[in-house]
C-alpha cells in the first residue's frame, strides 16, 4: 500500500511543461490582490496554467469579465518581455521584463482607491 502511481495526465511527457508562477511572483500578485480586496475594489481571482501561458485575473464581481489579467509568457522572455498586463477589454496596457513595473499601473490605482 505504500506504492503511488502518478495518474497520467496528458501533456506531461518530456518537453511539455507547465507554465506556472514562482513563489515570490505569486506572493507580488497576491500581496496587490489583497491590498484590493482590502480597498474594497476587487472581490474575486482565477488562476489558468497552461503550457505557453500563466494567468491571473482579478474580478470585480465573479460575474463579470476580469478587470485586469497579469499573464506570464516565457516564450516571449526575450522579445517583448514576458510579462503582460490586459484590461478588461483585452487592450494590452503594459508588457515588460519585470513584474513590478507590469503592476505599476494597477499599484498607481489603488493609491487613487485609497485615497478617494
Amino acid at each position: 500500500m505504500s506504492n503511488v502511481t502518478p495518474f497520467p495526465h496528458p501533456g506531461t511527457g518530456p518537453g511539455e511543461r507547465q507554465v506556472g508562477f514562482e513563489r515570490l511572483e505569486l506572493q507580488r500578485i497576491m500581496d496587490l490582490y489583497g491590498r484590493m480586496v482590502a480597498a474594497g475594489h476587487w472581490r474575486d481571482y482565477a488562476m489558468d496554467m497552461g503550457r505557453e501561458v500563466a494567468i491571473f485575473s482579478a474580478f470585480r464581481r465573479t460575474a463579470e469579465r476580469p478587470e485586469y489579467r497579469i499573464e506570464k509568457r516565457p516564450a516571449l522572455r526575450h522579445r517583448q518581455g514576458m510579462w503582460v498586463l490586459v484590461g478588461e477589454g483585452g487592450q494590452i496596457l503594459k508588457r515588460g521584463q519585470d513584474l513590478q513595473n507590469v503592476l505599476a499601473p494597477v499599484e498607481r490605482k489603488l493609491m487613487r482607491v485609497v485615497e478617494g
